[in-house]
């Protein structure tokens, strides 16, 4: 069965311009009528919609952050109580969780954004998915996936995290083709694999769609963390970039050069400091503004999330925009010895170090003002000349080193998953 791709993402990129002007139209037209913290806004700023008439006239309009969503979260809610049938919450990396509430048409769209979304990783009908992630905890993904691949047509296998013994056990029942899941996780299952002579390689595994963490470098090679796990098990890796605010991902096809963009559902910015869009080749902050959504739609929404994007045609057919690897958040930057740095650039190293099992990375504030960097290393008998080799390693990638402390496994993972939380930790910012 071949791939469907909606026709929109094939369309001329003046074609889908037009098409997102028309949406953005109708979108302005509803918050306006529904949304008490947009009408505020717009009565604020003395904006008049109808003057708002194009992608490009969307700097005449402020942006919204996540602090907006934290302090006014019921006001962005368009709909009554009685359209309202799921609450979902962020998963609150960078401050407390946000609530957002979803509609029958919501979760409708969701199903179709994950749809398409796994048709750009190449699955259809045919495919059976293991599903590595959680379907509780008020966590959006855990149900887009399941309602996507059901809307595409193909099996899921709803395991959810962690305990590869049940990971394994499933593949070998189910003999599903895909996994999704958090790519450090795949290590974690060829150390079990290994441990309990698994031969995971001759499974009927073929690709694993990747959540959460970052598998390529800006030039779309891999990193070390991609690069370790196809070492390891060879098969095909497909990253996608996603959160709860865009209700929408962003997924490689099988050229992974990129996330593709679905226009028919979410319009996309790229702005610097100054909230001025930033040409193809350089990196800004993505911005969104969500298109059909129902409960809770976000106009210029500030994710925090620092990106290139790419304009030319994809060999795949589709002629939309793609998203690079996320550099860092915003948020998260870090000023060390005169060299700033977001926290993926220490992943990156880390994640290439085999000795390193796991690891958290803390930031503070000295004394002086400026920023200090501790991580905390899970390693297996370390030793001084350890704590060398990995500064060494620091200062080649990075020209500075940061301070290091090691730890047991047990006690880096007991950080990493503190109570309650849907997914791993690495990076916490005591600034």
């Amino acid at each position: 069965m071949s791939t469907f791709i909606p026709e929109i993402e094939k369309s001329t990129p003046a074609d889908i311009r037009v098409h997102q002007n028309s949406k953005l139209i109708e979108a302005l037209a509803y918050l306006n009528d529904n949304s008490i913290f947009y009408q505020a806004l717009f009565e604020k700023n003395q904006i008049d919609i109808v003057k708002i008439k194009s992608v490009e006239d969307l700097s005449l309009i402020p942006t919204t952050s996540k602090d907006d969503l934290q302090k006014h979260n019921d006001d962005f809610i368009c709909v009554g109580k009685e359209k309202i049938v799921d609450y979902i919450t962020t998963s609150g990396t960078l401050g407390d969780p946000v609530t957002f509430a979803m509609t029958n048409a919501d979760l409708d769209r969701l199903a179709y954004n994950e749809q398409i979304s796994f048709g750009c990783a190449g699955l259809d009908s045919n495919d059976t998915v293991q599903l590595t992630v959680t379907n509780d905890r008020r966590f959006m993904a855990g149900k887009a996936y399941f309602l996507g691949l059901r809307k595409l047509g193909a099996a899921s296998i709803r395991v959810g995290p962690g305990i590869p013994e049940l990971q394994f056990d499933s593949i070998e029942r189910f003999e599903p083709s895909t996994l999704v899941l958090v790519p450090s996780f795949i290590l974690k299952m060829v150390e079990y694999a290994e441990a309990h002579n698994i031969d995971y390689k001759r499974s009927s595994v073929r690709k694993a769609v990747c959540i959460g963490e970052s598998l390529r470098n800006a030039d779309f090679s891999l990193n070390a963390l991609g690069q370790k796990i196809k070492d390891k098990w060879d098969i095909h890796l497909y990253s996608t970039y996603a959160s709860t605010e865009m209700g929408t991902a962003f997924t490689e096809c099988e050229e992974g050069i990129g996330g593709h963009h679905h226009p028919e559902m979410i319009i996309v910015e790229f702005l610097d400091e100054e909230g001025k869009p930033v040409p193809e080749g350089q990196a800004g902050e993505v911005t969104i503004t969500s298109l059909g959504v129902e409960a809770m739609p976000l106009l210029r929404f500030k994710t925090g999330d620092i990106c290139h994007h790419h304009l030319e045609k994809c060999k795949c057919g589709r002629t939309t925009m793609r998203l690079g690897p996320v550099i860092g958040r915003k948020q998260q930057m870090i000023k060390y010895k005169g060299t700033a740095l977001y926290p993926p650039a220490l992943y990156d190293i880390l994640n290439g170090i085999d000795s390193v099992q796991n690891y958290v990375v803390e930031v503070s504030t000295n004394d002086f003002g400026t920023d200090e960097i501790l991580i905390k290393i899970g390693i297996d008998d370390p030793s001084q000349a350890s704590i060398k080799s990995l500064k060494d390693h620091f200062r080649a990638k990075l020209r500075v080193a940061p301070e290091i402390e090691f730890h047991t496994s047990a006690e880096i993972a007991s950080i990493q998953f503190p109570e309650m939380n849907r997914k791993p930790i690495l990076f916490f910012d005591k600034r």
